[in-house]
Formats: C-alpha cells, sequence, structure tokens
C-alpha cells in the first residue's frame, strides 16, 4: 500500500478524533503524524487503537502537518486554536484546519485563519458512544461541512471516501441544526432514562425492562422513518384525551417534579405536531 502524502495532525484523542483518525489511516487517505491529547496516555491509546501517529506530548513539538483536526470539547476549541497559533506561528500557513463542534462554526479558529489556514467544521452526525463502535457504524453517518471553500472541498472528499454523506450548513443555522441532532438524539437518550426509572418505580421486573425498551423503540423508529413523526404519533396527547393527560401529568409531577414538567411540555407539543399533520 502507497503511503499517502498527506499529514495528519491530530489535537484531541476522545471518541469522534480516534474515529475520523483511524477511517483516516484505514482507507489510506492520509498519514496520520501526530497526536496530542491533555492526558499523554489518552494519545497512547489513540497511537495503538489508530495503528498510527505519534504521541506527543505538547503543541510546538508537534511536526507540520498537512491538515489538523482538533477534536476538543466545544469550550476548548477557541483556546486550543490560539494555543495552536502560539505554539507554531507561521509553519500553519496554508494547512486545513477543521474542529468537530455541530454548534461552533469555523469563525472559532480565527486565530488560525490569521496566520494563512484553511478552516471549516465537520459534524458527524452520529451517536459515538465509543471509537469501536463509530469506527463500525461510520458508513452512512451524514457529516454537515462548513467553513472555507478550500477546507470543504478536502473534508467532502475524504469524508466521503470513508463512507460519511456530506452536505454543506451556513455558518449562521449552525446553533439550530446541532439542537437538532440534540432533541433527536440526547434527548432521547434522556427519556429512555426517565422512563426506565419511572417502570422500576411502577414494578416492572428487571427482565422485562430490555424487551420492552427494545419493542417501543424499535416500533417507533420504524414508523417515523417510513410514515414521518406526525403519523408515526400515538398516545393520549396524540389522540385528544385532555383528562387522561391531564390526570396522569399530576401522577408524573408528583413521581418526579422536572420529568412532570417535561411531561406537560412534551404533550403539549405532541397535540400540536398532530394538528399539524
Amino acid at each position: 500500500m502507497t503511503t499517502p502524502n498527506i499529514k495528519l495532525n491530530v489535537i484531541g484523542c476522545g471518541r469522534v478524533g480516534q474515529t475520523l483518525a483511524a477511517l483516516l489511516h484505514q482507507q489510506a487517505r492520509v498519514q496520520v503524524q501526530d497526536l496530542h491529547s491533555r492526558s499523554f496516555s489518552s494519545a497512547e491509546q489513540a497511537a495503538q487503537f489508530v495503528g498510527a501517529g505519534k504521541p506527543v506530548a505538547a503543541l510546538q513539538p508537534m511536526r507540520p502537518a498537512d491538515v489538523w483536526l482538533l477534536s476538543v470539547p466545544d469550550a476548548q476549541v477557541g483556546a486550543v486554536a490560539q494555543a495552536l497559533a502560539d505554539a507554531q506561528g507561521a509553519k500553519l500557513a496554508g494547512a486545513i484546519v477543521f474542529h468537530n463542534s455541530g454548534f461552533l462554526s469555523a469563525a472559532v479558529l480565527k486565530p488560525l485563519q490569521a496566520l494563512g489556514c484553511h478552516a471549516a467544521s465537520a459534524h458527524p452526525v452520529l451517536n459515538f458512544a465509543s471509537p469501536d463502535t463509530g469506527v463500525r457504524q461510520f458508513a452512512g453517518t451524514p457529516c454537515g461541512l462548513e467553513g472555507d471553500a478550500d477546507a470543504l472541498a478536502w473534508l467532502h472528499t475524504m469524508l466521503t471516501a470513508i463512507g460519511g454523506r456530506c452536505f454543506e450548513i451556513a455558518s449562521a443555522d449552525k446553533p439550530l441544526y446541532h439542537a437538532a441532532a440534540v432533541f433527536s438524539s440526547n434527548f432521547t437518550v434522556v427519556l429512555q432514562g426517565i422512563a426506565q426509572d419511572a417502570w422500576r418505580s411502577a414494578g416492572v421486573p428487571l427482565e422485562l425492562m430490555r424487551p420492552l425498551t427494545e419493542a417501543l423503540l424499535t416500533s417507533t423508529v420504524d414508523n417515523v422513518l417510513s410514515m414521518g413523526p406526525a403519523k408515526a404519533l400515538t398516545g393520549p396527547a396524540a389522540r385528544g384525551d385532555k383528562a387522561v393527560v391531564q390526570a396522569q401529568g399530576a401522577i408524573v409531577q408528583q413521581w418526579n417534579a422536572p420529568a412532570g414538567e417535561a411531561y406537560a411540555l412534551l404533550s403539549q407539543l405532541a397535540a400540536e405536531l398532530k394538528q399539524r399533520a
């Protein structure tokens, strides 16, 4: 196999960073070069998982690269961009730098753009429970792209090559776009946690928790995908049974006040969704 000419450095060796680096390495799209993380042991683990790359303890010793991935939490992207600019300086000119935040735009990489970098954001819409699952499930994953034209062109080519389905988002629309992903994935998990707590409190046997969850989730997902949310919606709010909604909501409020508030708001949104249909 020919060694790729494109050198990739990764800052932030969490689940998303490891997944993308591993896939790009496996598909021989880049040469994974230096890996840096807040914890050196995390960089070492990433090198082992990816099967390539040298763990580096600081930003300054990292070697020049064609592409830099900043796969760090949202709150750290701006600070890491500034730290990288301070550590590498003019050596970064012409490089592509991108982050994985679904909320932040490429503008957060302004310190690097000032040095001549091409900046972008690439947000794979996938539940990265672990690097292993990320690699296995990535094929077909939608990837929201935003940023400079040169960076976007490279990301579109590379992410498509490893199985992504790329689309572009306007910078101003990223917060709402990401909120949609939170509703679709993160809040679904929260609601499952509430449901299981309620089943336990209601005395449902533990051995039935998984079958209950699996049956409802599977049928719900199938129906939403085939019919759309409005037609797939069932339950007392969708039927317009206000008496049941109010009585049941009062019981939930007594059991768990925050869950009761969520029940009332979601019941209202369910009724509005059904009316729009």
